[in-house]
């Protein structure tokens, strides 16, 4: 298996996520010793969770979490974490909760208790137009990119046929984020990227670019997003819950939908 970690490298567009300042909003975000609650959550995964260009955590499951908790006036905090480790996060009690395009899938369920899902998601692979990959069995020999402990790795790995028995060594080079990942598919240092479609999407539209790649459907299962938190916590997900299953009934699930994706994407 390839890795690759620590590369200090930006992207010239509002979502230099690694290295921008902090803000004062940050710092009342990331206060773990006060809250409530903890939520885990990786910091480049736009639009869901991520820093804005004040170095200040954004997103719209950022949104969520602070109006669900707010319904309840429960302090809540948010603290990036390594996502390939973000069960050991969980169970060590670093975090009280995972709530960042969190996957539910059943090899997580041995580990977390979920809440309902709230939003739907499937699995693209993205290559440049100027590759002339334009399908998944157009990967044969072909470099794949992906994200360490993603569900789309999960994917990858479970369903082997699609992708793995095809792609150079049969596994893929793995990131800490997509934002690094997409470095190296628009160097051309890998050949096709394996990635959410929220973020894909999202990523691409901002920043001007989605003309210039492909984004080729695959035929993994689609997903739902939850929140994952200890199976001992039940009255923490009895409150999330509840407060998603408020916020879609008066209308403020919508409105946060409407801001970053333009739609209403409840799965209510």
């Amino acid at each position: 298996m390839k890795k690759l970690k620590g590369i200090v490298l930006g992207l010239a567009s509002v979502f230099l996520l690694g290295a921008c300042s902090s803000g004062g909003n940050e710092q009342a975000d990331n206060d773990t010793e006060n809250a409530d609650v903890v939520i885990g959550l990786d910091d480049t995964f736009v639009p869901m969770g991520f820093r804005d260009d004040d170095g200040n955590l954004t997103g719209f499951d950022i949104e969520l979490a602070k109006a669900v908790f707010a319904l309840n006036d429960t302090e809540v905090a948010f603290q990036p974490i390594d996502w390939s480790m973000k069960e050991n996060e969980l169970n060590n009690e670093t975090i009280d909760a995972i709530w960042n395009g969190y996957t539910q899938t059943p090899e997580r369920e041995d580990e977390v208790a979920f809440s309902d899902p709230y939003m739907n998601n499937s699995q693209l692979l993205v290559t440049s137009k100027d590759s002339g990959i334009n399908s998944v069995e157009e990967m044969d020999g072909e470099i794949l990119g992906a994200q360490e402990g993603s569900s789309g790795y999960n994917s990858f790995n479970n369903d082997s046929e699609v992708l793995k028995d095809r792609v150079d060594s049969e596994d893929a080079t793995l990131y800490d984020s997509f934002n690094e990942a997409f470095i190296d598919l628009e160097s051309g240092r890998i050949d096709g990227l394996l990635i959410d479609r929220v973020y894909a999407e999202y990523y691409l539209n901002q920043n001007e670019k989605i003309d210039a790649f492909n984004l080729i459907e695959t035929p993994y299962e689609d997903e739902n997003f939850a929140v994952g938190v200890r199976p001992d916590d039940e009255e923490l997900l009895q409150e999330i819950n509840d407060g998603i299953n408020e916020l879609q009934e008066n209308g403020e699930f919508a409105e946060i939908s409407e801001k970053w994706f333009g739609e209403d994407v409840s799965m209510d």
